[in-house]
């Protein structure tokens, strides 16, 4: 009995953070109430649709509007505590006072924000309105995004009235109220800055585009494919999770979500081929936080650095592609030896679809994908390419009888994105606040000056604490706002080294998405963990050594930004490319202790060198690991060669 509530406990808890991929659990309304929030979350995806493609309205004011319909579906929505019923038929009177909150504070400001943007003047009320606006982000970001998130933006909110009593160079003199509301409400860097801008129109189409590809059944899909494409070959099942959850995490951004929604069906696969529970919760955990680092569309954060940074997207997709295709090449192979190593062969044949009938019965599903990365290389906006392969799943799910979308299925997937914003958009709320502050007190400068002059002018140990600053702020953070967080405090350390923008955003935009990784907190590997019952830092550790490159890459492409087309020739980022894959083989060979046989121990340490050597670009570094990697390869199959004469088991060689 004792054991059986312990597993009850451990599955609400994961519950709580797989549930439509967010750290929360929805609330279920009956009655007249549940017509009333789908009616408003599909008048809230149509009006973010046409202000962010068609309409024309100010930017303060379409994210005032924004944040309201936001604010009031999370209180609608999302319980003030866990001890709350998630059935009801209406909402608590503390729920009601949030919400007339929100109306007062966003329509306040709706009403006031021309006058106030002609004479740059405040009433008294504005700071009264202001205040209370600033609480109900709070309130809503609690809920919604979750305690760690919030109490970070209410230590910034501190700061800037207490820096007085904060010694050294982090003190400062102390910010008025006035000059606080001022700030966070009614100017442009703080909960009204870029970040809920990109929330409003980026984050938000491309949440509701998932919505409609999962509507049509493009996860099933995608599911088969991978099946019909790794199936039968040596630990199948685990390399469909890599593909599967590599699919779905460029569209959804969340490698939290993947493990919820991708995990359940190939965990439960993993396990029963042969593999540990922890590995496979693993291997889930980390090809579903590679989707977010993986073009075409990637995580939301790296819409956010498009708009930072000021460039085409397309240069970011471009800039990601080598490090994507080297971190799930690690995974990829590091399964694959793992496979080869605990003799798990494939899926029988009988057990698998049929890639041909896969592609004739669900492949057209597959043109969404194809248009909107069409677009987004062609150049136009993400927007403009959001809302037209929105347009296009609707229209080639009419295709198949099995997959048209109706009148109903489209408001399913309207609704669906409205509910799948409201972590993510209360954490780039909240973020504004943390953002403000970093603006009016000019924190980040200075944290930026103290670290350089402690790491002594040396990128290498600035780059160190760069990453730990990156890993540390992102721990229980949505990517996107761990993102933002660490761009803003990080990247102007590494651009003051002498870094290229691009290249210090992409280093600070690849700590934040492994954090869903990276222990004590780890979200992604938490939930794998609950899915494949294995425990957590198992997992979470495991899941470090299969994404290991991730943690490596930031520091070569630092070094040398071809890696990142963002330095020599094209011919020069492709050969780097080429010969940093053969290294990731080595590399992943050598840390799963098996090649083409079982290794010893100098054969590992071969193999390091050389998949270190050749991960780096550079001709000599390149040769030289290249020379130690046939090596190797020569001397295993001499090994191989020898054992069959004896007729002895290669699984059966001391390491």
């Amino acid at each position: 009995m004792v054991k059986s509530a312990k597993i009850r406990d451990k599955t609400e808890g994961i519950r709580e953070l797989v549930n439509d991929g967010e750290s929360h659990l929805i609330r279920i309304y009956s009655g007249p109430m549940a017509k009333v929030i789908f009616s408003l979350a599909i008048i809230w995806s149509l009006f973010q649709i046409y202000v962010s493609s068609f309409g024309i309205m100010e930017a303060i004011k379409s994210r005032a509007w924004f944040f309201g319909f936001l604010t009031i579906m999370i209180f609608l929505l999302i319980p003030a505590t866990k001890k709350q019923q998630f059935k009801r038929k209406l909402p608590s009177i503390w729920d009601w006072i949030c919400i007339a909150s929100t109306i007062a504070s966003v329509s306040f400001l709706l009403l006031n924000y021309d006058g106030y943007a002609q004479t740059s003047l405040h009433i008294p009320l504005d700071f009264w309105f202001g205040g209370l606006g600033i609480l109900v982000a709070f309130e809503a970001a609690r809920r919604a995004a979750g305690n760690i998130m919030t109490g970070l933006a209410a230590i910034f909110l501190g700061y800037n009235f207490l820096g007085y009593y904060v010694p050294g160079a982090f003190g400062h003199s102390g910010l008025s109220l006035e000059r606080v509301i001022d700030t966070m409400w009614w100017g442009s860097q703080g909960i009204f800055g870029v970040v809920i801008g990109v929330a409003s129109t980026y984050i938000y189409l491309f949440i509701l585009f998932g919505a409609f590809l999962r509507k049509c059944g493009f996860i099933d899909f995608i599911n088969d494919l991978a099946l019909a494409i790794a199936g039968r070959s040596a630990g199948g099942p685990a390399k469909v999770a890599v593909i599967a959850s590599g699919f779905m995490g460029m569209i959804n951004g969340s490698g939290v979500a993947n493990a919820a929604a991708v995990g359940t069906v190939t965990i439960p696969l993993m396990k029963k081929a042969g593999f540990k529970s922890h590995f496979a919760g693993a291997v889930e955990a980390v090809s579903g936080t590679g989707g977010v680092i993986a073009p075409p569309i990637m995580g939301a954060a790296s819409f956010v650095m498009a708009e930072f940074l000021g460039i085409p997207y397309r240069t970011i997709m471009l800039a990601a592609a080598i490090p994507a295709i080297l971190y799930f090449l690690m995974c990829f192979m590091s399964v694959h030896f793992e496979a080869k190593k605990m003799g798990i062969e494939g899926l029988p044949k009988d057990r698998l679809p049929n890639i041909v009938n896969v592609l004739k019965e669900r492949g057209h599903l597959f043109i969404p994908v194809i248009v909107i990365v069409s677009l987004l290389v062609s150049g136009v906006t993400p927007l403009y390419a959001a809302v037209w392969s929105m347009v296009s799943a609707v229209v080639v799910s009419w295709f198949k009888k099995d997959t048209r979308m109706g009148l109903k299925e489209i408001s399913a997937a309207l609704e669906e994105g409205a509910k799948g914003v409201l972590t993510v958009g209360a954490a780039c709320t909240i973020v504004g606040i943390i953002i403000g502050t970093i603006s009016v007190t000019s924190l980040g400068l200075t944290l930026g000056n103290n670290i350089i002059t402690l790491a002594g002018n040396n990128l290498f140990i600035v780059a160190i604490l760069t990453m730990l600053i990156c890993i540390i702020l992102g721990m229980g953070v949505p990517v996107t706002a761990s993102y933002i967080i660490t761009a803003t405090i990080s990247a102007p350390l590494l651009a003051e080294m002498g870094v290229p923008l691009l290249v210090a955003h992409m280093f600070a935009f690849f700590f934040a998405a492994l954090s869903d990784i990276t222990p004590p907190v780890a979200l992604s590997a938490m939930v794998a963990s609950g899915i494949a019952k294995a425990p957590f830092f198992k997992v979470a550790f495991t899941a470090v050594r299969l994404g290991i490159i991730g943690f490596l890459i930031p520091y070569f492409f630092l070094l040398n930004p071809s890696l990142l087309f963002a330095g020599g020739s094209t011919l020069e980022s492709i050969l780097a490319g080429l010969t940093g894959a053969i290294g990731v083989i080595a590399l992943s060979a050598a840390l799963s202790n098996w090649f083409l046989i079982k290794l010893n121990i100098i054969q590992r340490l071969l193999l390091l060198v050389a998949g270190f050597l050749m991960i780096d670009p550079g001709f000599y570094t390149d040769i030289t690991g290249m020379i130690l990697l046939l090596w190797v390869f020569s001397w295993q199959k001499t090994t191989i060669a020898s054992l069959a004469k004896k007729q002895t088991p290669v699984n059966s060689i001391p390491g």
